[in-house]
């Protein structure tokens, strides 16, 4: 597999178009962090890291609403890949859907949101967009 991340954000695509409640998917310390920022941001209901195995496992339980049964996340886009990485300073930080959505990027202090980003005023990788 030459993209995790990629990977990760496809099975939680698929989990919600076919209606799971829970998904699992091979961990790593970048998808445990993007994991905590979706949970912290109220896009999943609770996550689980399990641990069998050399690598382990991450159970990501997903939020619906329970009147319409729609999903809390609309659309997970894959911005930075293996083969076109994207930096930003902090002057050029994204807007997601204007400021409704949020950027998950990689910085020189770890895995954090754009909004977060911007206020302490480092730039980054853009991993992906959520909203």
């Amino acid at each position: 597999m030459t993209d995790p991340i990629a990977d990760y954000l496809t099975r939680l695509r698929n989990a919600i178009k076919a209606g799971h409640r829970v998904v699992e998917v091979p961990a790593s310390n970048l998808k445990k962090e993007i994991t905590r920022i979706l949970f912290e941001k109220g896009y999943i209901l609770s996550y689980k890291f399990v641990e069998d195995g050399p690598q382990g496992t991450i159970k990501i339980a997903l939020k619906y609403d329970p009147v319409n049964k729609v999903n809390a996340i609309k659309s997970l886009q894959r911005v930075s890949t293996p083969g076109l990485r994207q930096y930003v300073g902090y002057r050029e930080m994204p807007r997601v859907l204007n400021g409704l959505g949020i950027a998950i990027l990689s910085t020189s202090k770890g895995v954090m949101t754009n909004k977060e980003a911007l206020g302490q005023k480092l730039g980054g990788e853009v991993i992906c967009y959520v909203y």
